[in-house]
């Protein structure tokens, strides 16, 4: 999946590297990348593919981004999957189903953790 997000975005304009074995892609600033700050996310992880929708975007949740790389090499394939159950279970208890996801809880308490840590 983050190959072909990865291909999508370089087909359309976008650059990518590779930083720490983790391939990182962002959109230019060209009209295609301006109509990507319309999605509902600054950046997201699909495997070992980071998707930003701007290099500000992917420099300000890097961290946050490589805690789900993480995740993802833990749980494998079966990452996508728990992530969309447990973001469904969060909405069906009536809370929110992206701030209350355990994965997301965990990335941002990590983050914040490591970024107090280096302050």
């Amino acid at each position: 999946m983050g190959v072909l997000a990865a291909a999508l975005v370089l087909l359309g304009g976008g650059h990518a590297w590779r930083a720490d074995g983790i391939v990182e892609v962002v959109w230019r600033n060209t009209a295609r990348g301006r109509l990507a700050r319309w999605l509902p996310f600054r950046a997201i992880t699909l495997g070992h593919v980071v998707v930003a929708v701007s290099s500000r975007d992917l420099n300000a949740c890097r961290r946050h981004e490589r805690v789900h790389v993480r995740q993802y090499e833990r749980w494998g394939v079966l990452f996508f999957p728990a992530y969309a159950l447990s973001s469904l279970w969060q909405g069906l208890r009536g809370r929110r189903p992206y701030w209350d996801n355990c994965f997301e809880v965990q990335a941002r308490r990590l983050t914040d953790a490591r970024h107090e840590e280096t302050s």
